[in-house]
């Protein structure tokens, strides 16, 4: 495994990481999860990646649960806030009461004193930053958040952040959390340099596009059964015969380099030297096994330059 640096921080994490979404405390039981995280914590992956709203809570439990079994200093541990948590009008959003409760209760399913990374997990237009960063100051300097961090935020609303913060000397963010893949890459245009010039590093999101850039889709109406693309109608509508026929084309040159299209769409997000983590998700152990060779992987110019073919033909 290889590592890096979060952001313009001193915190080293690993170049693949593990999420929930979607998956623990979902479609996935506790044991294959617990075994895939183990599979993770065993290949060098020390970032390990969570949501309150994911699955209301469950997914926090399953991964606090399953992380249990390393030592608490042995990886980074990262959490959200803002999504419904509850019916009420404070449930959800970036106040103080909610971000402080959310904070708590998410150190209890987890089953930890500190959270490494807290973010945002959206904008919230209807609370002023001001009040946010001061809530979230105040759990860092309790030492229950270590870094803060926000979740496809845009370059103006990450300006500002820094601007109040900078002002009323508040704790800064260090990192965002974006989508980013072969088939979704909105954030090179400005999010990347802005990170680049401002020291926010990317932990990137759906690196494999839901599962198609693994090349596990042969064809838009021949979806597995079992996969995330057959569970959400969003996922679905973007396999299409387009795409597929790219990941195709893909797999080739993938195949040249000893790589399966999965690991190569990995490498190709690793290129940018402003992504701190490329964050995965997996339901068996063995996926993750596969992604983690990834890491490391340097692509030269004339591959890269192949793959932009491919993708812009």
């Amino acid at each position: 495994m290889e590592y890096r640096k979060l952001g313009k921080t001193g915190l080293k994490v690993s170049e693949i990481s593990l999420g929930s979404w979607l998956t623990y405390g979902g479609y996935v039981d506790q044991d294959p999860a617990a075994k895939s995280i183990a599979a993770a914590y065993e290949a060098g992956v020390n970032f390990f990646d969570t949501a309150n709203v994911y699955e209301r809570g469950a997914a926090e439990r399953v991964m606090g649960q399953a992380l249990k079994a390393y030592p608490r200093e042995s990886y980074v541990l990262a959490t959200k806030v803002y999504g419904e948590m509850g019916d009420g009008p404070n449930d959800r959003g970036l106040s103080r009461k909610h971000v402080t409760e959310q904070a708590h209760a998410s150190l209890k399913r987890l089953g930890t004193d500190y959270i490494d990374l807290y973010y945002c997990h959206r904008h919230d237009p209807s609370t002023p930053v001001e009040e946010t960063l001061r809530a979230l100051d105040d759990l860092v300097r309790q030492g229950k958040v270590l870094y803060v961090g926000v979740s496809e935020w845009t370059a103006a609303q990450m300006q500002e952040a820094l601007a109040v913060a900078d002002r009323y000397l508040l704790d800064r963010i260090v990192v965002n959390q974006p989508i980013y893949n072969m088939f979704n890459r909105y954030i090179e245009k400005e999010i990347i340099p802005f990170g680049e010039r401002n020291g926010i590093g990317q932990v990137v999101y759906s690196p494999l596009a839901q599962g198609l850039l693994t090349g596990k889709y042969a064809s838009a109406d021949a979806i597995p059964e079992h996969s995330r693309a057959a569970k959400k109608d969003g996922m679905r509508k973007g396999v299409t015969a387009e795409k597929i026929a790219k990941v195709q084309q893909l797999a080739g040159i993938a195949q040249e380099l000893d790589l399966t299209v999965g690991q190569l769409a990995l490498a190709w997000i690793l290129r940018q030297t402003n992504v701190s983590s490329a964050l995965v998700g997996a339901s068996r152990p063995q996926q993750v096994e596969e992604n983690v060779k990834a890491a490391g992987v340097k692509l030269a110019a004339d591959v890269v330059q192949r793959i932009e073919d491919v993708l812009q033909g």
